[in-house]
């Protein structure tokens, strides 16, 4: 580290942006690691913060909560790491990481303390980062660093979850960067894969993703045509757009007794069908990608099928052009800034 400073995209609560400020280098605590981010990249999450529906605190917030990078330094408490490791985390800290709301979901922490990354703490989207032990995971070396930060996102939980078997059938409902990556998840694990959005240029990203089948839920007849592809229906649909109009089309595409998987996060609380859900005509479940315990099998899958992310590559001083393109839906994959 040259200075003591370094520059990093934050979140302004007081006036609603984006800007890039020099900061000083985070501190870090015993059970922390400081990390040199390699890339970090934006989730539609992320976006939350502009319109207050995952609000940040008070002060600016370094944004972004997927990233990978080296090992800069280790607290007294860190053990089996060393300097220019090559590490992917996630991104909730202040949490016990064992206790029983832990083993679930990191934010039901006893605690009441967890806080994540990139909303109510500082985030990935900085040169340097500081990330607790307990959610680092070395980096196997065929994975490329400027393309990993997106496995840190919930795509691979997203498809694992749904419990299917061996040729049969799943939606991807949104195949965006995080659906392409969940079509190659499911083809891997012996899937046929259905994708469905309302993008035509996103449509043909997924089929080069892998997907079976693509179909626009713009058009009056895809119900139709995706039971008669299915003889009846998808088994699973995942859901990664953030629409409700996203998990209605679930809804209507599944099997009987097939799983509606949330992943996409709206705004506002998903509206389901009380008398659906009473008829048991499909079950809801959902993920994400905590917590830690979960990710060595991720990025072992990963690693030995060969998942590669569409990604576009950015400075940090062109977050705004990355923001505005995923707000706009012009994005037809992962958007990462490379350090």
């Amino acid at each position: 580290m040259a200075g003591k400073t370094m520059q990093a995209a934050q979140y302004h609560p007081d006036t609603n942006e984006c800007r890039v400020n020099e900061v000083p280098i985070p501190d870090i605590t015993d059970d922390e690691i400081l990390v040199k981010i390699a890339s970090a990249s934006l989730c539609h999450s992320d976006l939350m913060l502009f319109n207050g529906s995952l609000p940040s605190g008070d002060r600016p917030i370094t944004m972004g909560h997927e990233g990978v990078g080296y090992v800069e330094r280790c607290g007294a408490n860190v053990k089996g790491y060393k300097k220019g490791d090559r590490l992917g985390f996630l991104y909730i800290k202040g949490c016990c990481y064992e206790c029983k709301g832990c083993l679930v979901h990191n934010l039901n922490c006893e605690r009441g303390t967890a806080s994540i990354q990139g909303f109510g703490c500082d985030g990935f989207f900085a040169e340097y980062a500081a990330v607790d032990y307990h959610n680092a995971i070395i980096l196997p070396e065929n994975l490329d660093m400027k393309t990993s930060a997106p496995y840190f996102c919930a795509a691979f939980h997203g498809v694992d979850s749904c419990g299917l078997k061996s040729g049969q059938w799943m939606a991807i409902v949104g195949c965006g960067g995080l659906g392409q990556m969940a079509i190659q998840f499911a083809k891997a694990m012996g899937l046929h894969v259905i994708g469905l959005d309302i993008n035509d240029t996103v449509l043909q990203a997924a089929k080069d993703a892998g997907a079976d089948i693509v179909l626009n839920s713009t058009k009056p007849d895809y119900v139709e045509e995706l039971k008669k592809a299915t003889s009846g229906g998808a088994d699973a649909a995942v859901v990664f757009s953030a629409a409700q109009a996203a998990y209605d089309t679930a809804a209507k595409i599944l099997q009987i007794g097939g799983v509606l998987m949330v992943i996409g996060l709206p705004s506002k609380p998903i509206q389901f069908g009380a008398i659906d859900l009473m008829r048991k005509l499909y079950q809801i479940r959902s993920e994400s990608t905590g917590p830690p315990q979960q990710m060595p099998r991720a990025i072992e899958f990963i690693a030995k099928h060969n998942i590669k992310p569409t990604v576009s590559y950015y400075k940090l001083d062109q977050i705004h052009e990355m923001i505005e393109k995923m707000q706009t839906g012009k994005s037809t994959g992962r958007l990462a800034v490379v350090f």
